[in-house]
C-alpha cells in the first residue's frame, strides 16, 4: 500500500511558477513510476508528466519546455516544477504511483490532489 500526499498548490499569476511536491509512504518507491496528472473543471483527468522507475520522463505536449518532473528516491518524493504558468494550467493536480507487475497486472495509487489556479 502506498499513500501519497501532495503539497505546493496555490494561486499564481500568468507567467508565474509553482513547485508541487508529493511524498510517498510505504516501501519500494524506487520501483514505482511516479507521475502527475491534472483535472480541470468539466474535463477528464489528463497526464502531465511521468518519471518512470527506469527510463525517460514523459511530458504532455502542452507542458513541454515549461514543466519539469523530478524525483528523489531517498526522500520518496516526486516534484513538479511549473514555470511560465498559463490560465489553461488551472486544475487539480494529482500525484500518481504505478507499478506494473509481470504479466501486465499493476498496482496504482493516487493522492488527494492539490489545487493550482493561474489568474489572467
Amino acid at each position: 500500500q502506498v499513500q501519497l500526499v501532495e503539497s505546493g498548490g496555490g494561486l499564481v499569476q500568468t507567467g508565474g511558477s509553482l513547485r508541487l511536491s508529493c511524498i510517498a509512504s510505504g516501501s519500494m518507491f524506487d520501483f514505482y513510476d511516479m507521475g502527475w496528472y491534472r483535472q480541470a473543471p468539466e474535463k477528464t483527468r489528463e497526464l502531465v508528466a511521468v518519471s518512470p522507475s527506469g527510463g525517460t520522463t514523459i511530458y504532455a505536449d502542452s507542458v513541454k519546455g515549461r514543466f519539469t518532473i523530478s524525483r528523489d528516491n531517498a526522500k520518496k518524493t516526486v516534484y513538479l516544477q511549473m514555470n511560465s504558468l498559463k490560465p489553461d494550467d488551472t486544475a487539480v493536480y494529482y500525484c500518481n504511483a504505478k507499478r506494473t507487475w509481470f504479466g501486465g497486472a499493476y498496482s496504482e495509487f493516487w493522492g488527494q490532489g492539490t489545487q493550482v489556479t493561474v489568474s489572467p
